[in-house]
């Protein structure tokens, strides 16, 4: 089978340190997953098939349909949920999750605790601030594996935005750097402040800051960012043409264990 971005990234996990361990968990909380069920999901309600093991009780996951029914042998019910959706789902749960079991070279166990870490991590939120810059220059000095944690989460962000640009920012008493996020879709900017923030996490980076605004392109100050800023194009959303069809496809009504 193709190796996924799951099997490169717990390779690279494997291999590396601490920075491709948290990639691997990011590239884990932003993919879909399998997860399969002990019944045919009720509603909001599902039953994940729960295995007990000498390292802990785990909740079994794929990341693709093929694996999952290569381990299951058979016609199996299962709910297809984002990594950071199940993260939530699981905290407080005394629930591991078990990542490609015996079919994948990523098969890897996250355990409860682990899932707790995820699940806190992937709920901070950024703190608001008003203020805009007085200068915006060139960014520089910033880490390659920053650009690349970037450059990743907003392929990920479909829709929410047209583009952004990283610049240099001079604030009255304070420089920092700035993210800019242009024409917003409504309701989106917590959601892409969020991203931002994961990935300032997520590339290892110790006390790193990174501001984040919103502008829309009639605003005159869009022009100055797109003169200095290094641009990211954010992908234009995928409409599915059976909407809400499985547990999670809505966030805003995350499935249920029972």
């Amino acid at each position: 089978m193709t190796q996924t971005p799951l099997d490169h990234a717990h390779a690279a996990m494997e291999a590396g340190g601490d920075s491709e361990r948290l990639a691997f968990y990011e590239r884990l909380a932003d993919g879909e997953l399998f997860m399969m069920l002990d019944a045919e999901p009720e509603g909001d309600q599902i039953a994940p098939a729960i295995f007990d093991t000498g390292e802990g009780r785990f909740v079994l996951v794929f990341d693709r349909e093929a694996r999952l029914a290569q381990f299951a042998g058979q016609i199996t019910p299962y709910a297809a949920l984002s990594g950071r959706v199940i993260a939530a789902m699981l905290a407080g749960q005394g629930l591991g999750l078990a990542l490609n079991p015996d079919v994948a070279p990523s098969s890897f166990l996250v355990p409860a605790d682990g899932i707790a870490w995820l699940a806190e991590t992937l709920a901070e939120t950024p703190n608001e601030v008003e203020a805009r810059p007085r200068e915006i220059t060139v960014p520089h000095g910033l880490p390659e594996v920053l650009l690349r944690a970037l450059d990743a989460k907003l392929a990920t962000a479909s829709g929410m935005a047209r583009m952004a640009y990283l610049v240099g920012a001079q604030y009255e008493t304070t420089s920092s750097h700035l993210l800019a996020f242009i024409d917003p879709a409504p309701g989106a900017e917590p959601a892409l402040a969020r991203a931002t923030g994961e990935a300032l996490t997520f590339s290892g980076i110790e006390a790193g800051v990174l501001d984040v605004g919103f502008f829309s392109a009639s605003d005159p100050f869009a022009a100055r960012l797109a003169r200095v800023g290094l641009r990211f194009d954010l992908p234009e959303v995928e409409i599915s043409s059976t909407p809400g069809a499985n547990p999670g496809m809505d966030p805003a009504k995350p499935p249920k264990l029972r």
